[in-house]
């Protein structure tokens, strides 16, 4: 009886340890009742439908530094009017970006809709 308890836990530890194998099926058979998908490739012209992730790249090069940005700058961002431009340079230089909100320089919700968009970069 040990022995059958044995075999039942070395099959479940080898199917835990490669999933990919347990749920795979052997190439060229299909799944019962799973609709065979055709292959994906590259040459299928596009319908558009699908739209591309952004990339990060773009989106981290279009991060503000709060510690060098002009007030212009400062007030094209959501909430972020003349005044707040103008309290948020007079804080400088942060050490992170929160020390907007720690330091009472924002309210909460103004730094939640900018907090994606600003970086506090250190000088060196």
């Amino acid at each position: 009886m040990r022995l059958s308890h044995l075999g039942v836990v070395l099959a479940l530890g080898s199917l835990l340890a490669s999933p990919v194998f347990a749920q795979t099926a052997a190439p060229g058979t299909a799944t019962p009742g799973a609709a065979a998908k055709p292959p994906m490739t590259s040459t299928a012209p596009s319908t558009g439908a699908a739209k591309p992730m952004p990339s990060t790249t773009s989106s981290t090069s279009a991060l503000i530094d709060i510690n060098s940005a002009s007030k212009d700058e400062l007030d094209k961002l959501p909430q972020i009017g003349a005044a707040r431009a103008d309290a948020i340079i007079k804080g400088r230089p942060y050490r992170a970006k929160n020390e907007l909100v720690d330091k009472k320089i924002i309210p909460q919700n103004a730094y939640d809709a900018i907090k994606d968009r600003i970086i506090a970069h250190q000088k060196s």
